[in-house]
């Protein structure tokens, strides 16, 4: 499923292309609501691509695809790039299929403080 929002008249009109790190720092106010962790550092984001004009695409998976969350998660995804993007497309991907391993370390680090043993 792909969401685009290059199309959204209320969207605000970015006068700059924003960075990798811009997009990822915000992404990673996208809380998972089952694991209390943001979805970039548990390793649901696959990929980043943002284009001289600023139009960002974002590859992201889901821990499973039967997920019920996958349409709040888009509309979390759709606030944080809504001001720094001129529009996004959040692709989702299920190959390869998501694992523990695509935790990052600072992922793993929450998970243990939330008592998850990794």
């Amino acid at each position: 499923m792909t969401v685009d929002t290059n199309h959204e008249p209320h969207l605000p009109v970015v006068t700059k292309v924003p960075t990798q790190e811009q997009v990822i720092e915000a992404i990673q106010d996208v809380i998972d609501p089952e694991l209390g962790i943001n979805v970039y550092d548990l390793g649901l984001v696959y990929g980043i691509h943002i284009d001289e004009d600023g139009f960002t695409s974002v590859d992201m998976t889901l821990t499973s695809a039967a997920c019920p969350l996958t349409d709040m998660l888009e509309d979390q995804v759709s606030l944080a790039l809504r001001n720094i993007t001129n529009g996004h497309t959040l692709n989702w991907v299920w190959m390869p299929p998501w694992g523990p391993d695509k935790i990052t370390d600072e992922g793993r680090e929450q998970l243990r403080m939330l008592g998850f043993n990794l």
